[in-house]
């Protein structure tokens, strides 16, 4: 992919916030401290509904523009109405908990140098700890299969939807974004694609923040993921068209598709057709299918114990890998009942995060 390395123009560093007062002060002196020209990046942040100060002191920063509103419309609501107010040629959206790695900007403005790419997706990283919870092991194991998949996906054609905590798109690609909407950062990039644009990945340009306090809180934010995530399919049906989209359709229905509807039915559909041909086959001859009902066995003999260590800290991360992968998979289930009731709200609460 050729690249213009001389491509520097100014962008707009874009934050939505509702009540981050905690973050402010780490948030700006990260993105202030940010490689890129100051005189070409412009800081916006829009405050919607915030009422526990995050307006006032965002107002003590010169360099800083803020755009509040009373009312509380939701994260896109605010992006929706935020965006009037850019007007470079890119724009990097970036949530208030999280820092960015200090070229991260130059990175994915360098990758804009190709008129083909319209979005670029950062890498979204956990604070990786010698010894952690259930939580904060699977999140961390979890984004660095993401990260290797987006990799993956770049090399063979675009990536699948962008990390909401810092993606980047070119501004007039944006469009007006329903006001329901739960994954906004899925939307949006899929969108861009949709248009016959490609979406890259640099994993050197990254945003870091800790990981869910417990398990309870990854289950919450997963299952508001899943209910997106349905509405997503629903939403971006177009790119089902195999024979208008191409790759591209295989990438989406591969690894999001599939992964939001078919996989967690599967799975349950597995447990008792392994058991029954195993039987057939004789449970304990060691031939294929047996071997197959005990590998499965101890995946959800592994998983219950990754349950029962769930909030003991331990260096030996794998142990978690089944209990995260059981509670991804149920967290599918649970959010196809919410999308069905329309009990998601798009007023999105923040999962609690570790220390």
């Amino acid at each position: 992919m050729e690249l213009d390395l001389t491509y520097e123009p100014e962008v707009t560093l874009f934050i939505a916030a509702y009540n981050e007062k905690n973050y402010v002060a780490e948030k700006m002196k990260n993105s202030l401290a940010l490689e890129y020209p100051k005189e070409k990046l412009n800081i916006v942040w829009v405050t919607d509904g915030s009422n526990d100060g995050t307006p006032d002191l965002l107002k003590g920063y010169h360099n800083t523009k803020v755009y509040h509103l009373q009312e509380r419309n939701g994260k896109i609501g605010a992006m929706n109405r935020g965006m009037a107010f850019v007007k470079t040629p890119i724009v990097i959206f970036s949530d208030a908990n999280t820092n960015l790695g200090k070229e991260s900007i130059r990175r994915i403005v360098t990758l804009f140098g190709n008129s083909k790419v319209g979005c670029v997706s950062g890498e979204k990283r956990i604070v990786d700890k010698e010894s952690d919870v259930a939580s904060g092991a699977g999140e961390g194991l979890y984004w660095k299969y993401e990260s290797t998949l987006k990799k993956w996906d770049a090399e063979l054609y675009s990536v699948v939807g962008a990390a909401g905590e810092l993606f980047a798109i070119r501004t007039d690609l944006y469009r007006h974004v329903e006001k329901d909407t739960i994954l906004d950062d899925f939307i949006i990039s899929l969108r861009v694609a949709q248009d016959g644009y490609v979406i890259q990945y640099d994993p050197e340009a990254y945003a870091i923040e800790t990981a869910s306090v417990n398990v309870k809180e990854e289950l919450k934010r997963k299952i508001r993921i899943s209910a997106g995530g349905i509405q997503s399919i629903v939403r971006l049906r177009a790119l089902l068209n195999i024979f208008k989209y191409g790759t591209l359709s295989f990438q989406y229905i591969s690894h999001r598709v599939l992964r939001w509807s078919l996989t967690p039915l599967s799975l349950v559909i597995l447990i008792p057709l392994l058991t029954i041909i195993a039987f057939n086959e004789g449970v304990l001859s060691f031939g294929l299918y047996s071997m197959l009902f005990w590998l499965q066995l101890l995946f959800y003999a592994s998983a219950l114990l990754g349950w029962f260590l769930e909030n003991r800290q331990t260096s030996i991360k794998i142990l978690f890998i089944p209990y995260y992968f059981f509670i991804m998979n149920l967290s599918v289930v649970l959010g196809f009942i919410r999308y069905l009731k329309k009990s998601q709200s798009v007023n999105w609460e923040r999962s609690k995060r570790a220390i």
